[in-house]
């Protein structure tokens, strides 16, 4: 009995967590998705070593694998090769988990699979990150400085903060049922960042785009060949469908 209180209550924890992650409180809005775009890959890429892998780990992603998407193996060592000197190497985070749990409370979880794992009602897991990483704001309540749309309370700090600079959302007064709310409206930028309100955007349009491609590298090749498995499936049916005709037509 005891076994199976303590398994309901961290189901309980995990659909908690889920749901607070779901971004009910704002529409998610819909990521470039361009993952045949080398180019963005290989930016989304750069960023997730320098920002992200301060905390987080992509274990189950080598870094000789980012030869698919159009780097040496030079350029991956000489730009990308920070957390250890072998390429073979998983991407591992480059804090100590013991630090990390002090400092957060836990260990930051493992993102190797963070955009197809988010997917809700709200959209897929890229629309959800590149909602999340658009939607923080200064919040000096919490214990970080920070807060976000997408994700309240989040136990995060927003990293990219330089990049995008300080921004307040604007509400406007509004009547639901009768009743006084506020309505999301807008974004007011308080102090700017090293990068525009647009440039923003594609960055971190291409760090999700990395995050989708890092996900399931082989997607775009599954879907190749599960192209001409239908259309094998399809004239083999035809195929089967006349012989079958053939020989059952001599019989009564």
């Amino acid at each position: 009995m005891k076994k199976i209180i303590l398994g309901f209550i961290a189901a309980l924890g995990l659909a908690m967590g889920a749901h607070a992650a779901s971004g009910e409180g704002i529409a998610w809005d819909k990521a470039p998705n361009k993952t045949n775009d080398l180019a963005a890959l290989q930016n989304g890429a750069k960023i997730f070593v320098n920002y992200c892998m301060n905390c987080h780990s992509a274990a189950f992603m080598r870094y000789n694998r980012l030869t698919e998407i159009g780097l040496t193996e030079q350029q991956i060592k000489d730009n990308l090769l920070f957390a250890t000197d072998k390429i073979g190497d998983t991407m591992k985070a480059a804090i100590d988990p013991k630090q990390a749990k002090d400092w957060f409370g836990g260990v930051p979880p493992d993102l190797t699979l963070v955009a197809r794992s988010r997917a809700g009602h709200g959209g897929s897991g890229a629309d959800y990150l590149y909602t999340y990483l658009r939607t923080y704001y200064k919040d000096d309540t919490k214990p970080t400085g920070w807060n976000n749309l997408t994700f309240p309370n989040v136990g995060m700090p927003h990293v990219l903060w330089e990049l995008q600079g300080d921004r307040q959302p604007v509400y406007e007064d509004a009547q639901e049922h009768g009743h006084p709310v506020k309505v999301f409206k807008g974004w007011q930028q308080i102090t700017p960042g090293t990068m525009t309100p647009l440039q923003y955007d594609q960055a971190v349009g291409d760090l999700v785009n990395y995050l989708q491609w890092m996900a399931e590298p082989a997607q775009k090749t599954r879907v190749r060949v599960g192209v001409w498995v239908l259309l094998f499936l399809g004239i083999f049916t035809v195929i089967a469908w006349r012989l079958n005709a053939a020989f059952w037509k001599d019989i009564k």
